[in-house]
């Protein structure tokens, strides 16, 4: 089903019941059905699932963190003055995180009176809990910050790396945690020892990271095809190579997604466009093929059945994948 939406589409992401939101740039949150609420007087920056899988958590340039579900919007933190472009939120602990400028704030979803607040020595560019929800890092600038997400009053756990880290993603077994670097590589530590592991050779950033096929599989943006690093063993990709799916030298990979017990990814297109693959048999399935503006959003359900994606200018939409997958 496609849809044409008036503004930038932030994020995409699906509920328990693996319907699609949409988190647009003109602060309005909008359903695969055709409902849109409006969450934010201003834009949307950043949007995550609630912890509850019900709805979605935004942070918006007005300052605020909202959590859409049907038709109402509850706001859970008000900064005014502030940008709110990082949310993260975990199932597995029920709590949310967001980032404004230096500062990194969480809450609990079923405890209003819950909040702590992290400070960085310089702008945190993303956020991700680990697999548990017990623990936060943070890129930023010189590496990432490890914080235990209900301890006030602690030290975080530096690995160091020069350069600015502007994603990040544990791998779901929490051995691992893996940033996307301003230049064009990934750089990595096993967390046990903050062993260094440089991951390069990419054309371009590589700004999107998913891991997939119960955490053996790493899969990235950055190339002009979907770049999948192998993560099994306890050395994780030191060692191997990468391998590339779905090569098209007239295009380049902005956005993944995958399936994260299954072996598919969705790949999103700087052409518009929007396929996905088992990449068991590196079998393409075209889930988008007429060209547009660049793929900004991109998500796949847990099953791999559907699709779901949104462009730079407001292009969406949502497709069953395959009765295979």
């Amino acid at each position: 089903m496609p849809y044409e939406f008036d503004a930038y589409v932030t994020a995409v992401c699906f509920d328990a019941a693996h319907k699609a939101l949409f988190a647009l740039g003109d602060g309005t949150v909008r359903s695969e059905g055709g409902d849109a609420w409006t969450a934010h007087g201003g834009a949307i920056l950043a949007a995550a699932l609630h912890p509850s899988g019900e709805g979605l958590v935004t942070g918006g340039d007005d300052g605020r963190l909202a959590w859409t579900r049907g038709g109402d919007v509850q706001d859970l933190a008000n900064l005014p003055g502030k940008w709110i472009d990082v949310v993260a939120a975990s199932p597995a602990s029920g709590l949310i995180a967001f980032a404004a400028g230096r500062d990194l704030f969480v809450r609990d979803a079923a405890d209003a009176g819950f909040a702590r607040c992290f400070v960085h020595e310089r702008t945190v560019a993303d956020i991700a809990f680990e697999p548990k929800g017990r623990r936060i890092a943070a890129a930023t600038y010189g590496g990432a910050w490890l914080w235990y997400a209900r301890i006030e009053g602690q030290k975080p756990v530096r690995l160091d790396w020069a350069g600015s880290h502007v994603a990040c993603a544990w791998s779901p077994d929490g051995k691992f945690l893996i940033s996307a670097m301003q230049e064009n590589q990934l750089h990595g530590w096993r967390v046990a020892d903050e062993k260094n592991m440089r991951m390069g050779g990419y054309p371009a950033k590589p700004k999107s990271l998913a891991f997939f096929s119960k955490g053996a599989l790493m899969a990235t943006s950055g190339a002009n095809g979907v770049v999948v690093w192998p993560f099994a063993g306890g050395a994780g990709p030191m060692g191997k190579q990468a391998a590339e799916v779905g090569y098209d030298e007239a295009s380049s990979v902005v956005k993944v997604a995958a399936a994260p017990g299954l072996s598919w990814v969705a790949a999103g297109l700087d052409d518009g466009r929007v396929w996905a693959c088992d990449v068991t048999g590196q079998r393409i399935v075209p889930v988008k093929a007429e060209k547009g503006a660049p793929v900004t959003a991109l998500a796949i359900t847990p099953d791999a059945k559907r699709v779901a994606w949104g462009c730079e200018d407001g292009a969406a939409g949502v497709a069953e994948v395959s009765a295979e997958a």
